[in-house]
């Protein structure tokens, strides 16, 4: 691979560390990095999911994202706390500030609430050199809001991220160039250790005799794109350690979608209460979609069923002929799937996304649906209300039934309490 016809940037992607656990733990006067702190979603039920945990509760306990109130020992060193979301919020505000002292703001890109990625080309005759930058940052972070980060610094923004999940959260700032490629990324394996790669898109691979990502880029390209399209393209240039993605870009074009996913507040067993909240669900899907002006064809519906009942569940894609953003039409093509894999146990999650995204100008009207184009504008017109006069301001009749969510969620920030 010929690097020199690929851009050479200086870009860092700055990660906090265990980020909620580390804002609960400073507020209360502890060290983030010597507590033993825990942030679950609700510390009343003792099937709540674990936000974040402080790094010795992830070394010495095991317990992490994830993990469910009931699996953390009954230990007095530990602290178990509810997530204040607008604080953290408040926070994350303050580090990007920090960062616009070092570059402009459209040099910087906020990932996640936890995460953003810093172009610093132009910045070297100032503050000197990447590496010298990222450790001023990390020092700066740390005195101002004794939060720890760690810091990678690559290329683009994809060899930043993997720098940093993969070296610099070990040693706090570490810089990866195009020569690293061959020696540190390709030996990497499983293939769901590589950013962009989930665990389906990894099992898929594996049938294709891809188990390493040196393999993946050894891979024939002409057959990746026959099997994946665009992303084949991506996945084949992204092991070589190239992306040609701006700051404030998508790095996985080809993986752009709006979706959402919810853990529910207890099990549900009726299945007219499902349906329920699956409405709500492609309501806020369909929303997100509008908001980008996108429609999609691909549908995909999961399902989770509850650990009282072993667990399990299902996840199921369905095409559909024409791109849409009508909220009906995805409860439509979700209940297909629903109807057609639901074995009956009782549902503690579900997850919705909509994919294969176009342009919703691009939609073409259909003599068999005369009036799409008026549901489309309906639903326009329905966000334009809620973002005027308040999120609840509309709302479909399931959710003022007992299974609606709706309503509460309206008043969480981030899903979880403010």
């Amino acid at each position: 691979m010929d690097y020199s016809q690929f851009p050479n940037k200086q870009v860092l992607c700055v990660d906090m560390k265990s980020f909620y656990a580390s804002c609960s733990a400073v507020m209360r006067g502890l060290d983030p990095l010597a507590c033993y702190l825990v942030v679950a979603s609700d510390t009343n039920r003792q099937g709540s999911v674990v936000l974040a945990a402080s790094p010795k509760m992830k070394k010495e306990f095991g317990i992490k994202t994830g993990s469910r109130l009931f699996e953390i020992p009954n230990d007095p060193r530990i602290i178990i706390t509810e997530p204040q979301m607008n604080m953290y919020l408040r926070i994350s505000t303050e580090i990007t500030k920090l960062f616009n002292r070092y570059v402009p703001t459209e040099a910087i890109h906020t990932y996640s609430v936890d995460e953003s990625f810093i172009q610093v080309d132009g910045s070297s005759e100032i503050w000197g050199d990447a590496f010298l930058i990222a450790e001023k940052i990390k020092q700066e972070i740390e005195r101002e809001f004794q939060l720890p980060c760690a810091v990678g610094i690559g290329p683009n923004m994809l060899l930043s991220k993997l720098c940093l999940d993969l070296e610099a959260k070990q040693k706090g700032v570490a810089a990866w160039t195009y020569e690293d490629v061959e020696k540190k990324l390709w030996p990497l394996s499983p293939l769901s250790k590589m950013w962009g790669i989930g665990r389906q898109l990894e099992r898929t691979l594996n049938r294709m005799g891809i188990f390493t990502v040196g393999q993946l880029a050894a891979f024939d390209l002409a057959a990746l794109e026959a099997k994946f399209g665009i992303m084949g393209n991506q996945l084949y240039y992204h092991a070589w350690g190239v992306d040609l993605s701006d700051i404030g870009a998508p790095i996985m074009q080809g993986q752009v979608s709006f979706g959402k996913s919810q853990i529910l507040f207890r099990d549900y067993r009726d299945r007219e209460e499902i349906k329920h909240v699956i409405l709500e669900m492609c309501e806020e899907v369909a929303r997100r979609a509008r908001s980008r002006h996108k429609a999609g064809r691909t549908i995909s519906f999961g399902i989770g069923y509850s650990k009282e009942e072993f667990g399990g569940g299902f996840y199921r894609t369905k095409t559909r002929p024409e791109p849409t953003n009508i909220t009906m039409d995805l409860y439509e093509t979700c209940l297909e799937l629903f109807h057609e894999h639901d074995t009956g146990k009782a549902v503690r999650k579900i997850t919705i996304s909509i994919g294969n995204i176009v342009s919703d100008e691009n939609c073409q009207l259909s003599l068999f649906e005369p009036d799409k184009w008026k549901k489309q504008a309906i639903g326009y017109t329905v966000d334009y209300i809620r973002r005027k006069h308040g999120h609840t301001a509309l709302l479909r009749a399931v959710s003022y039934t007992p299974a609606g969510t709706a309503r509460h969620r309206a008043t969480l920030t981030g899903g979880h309490k403010a």
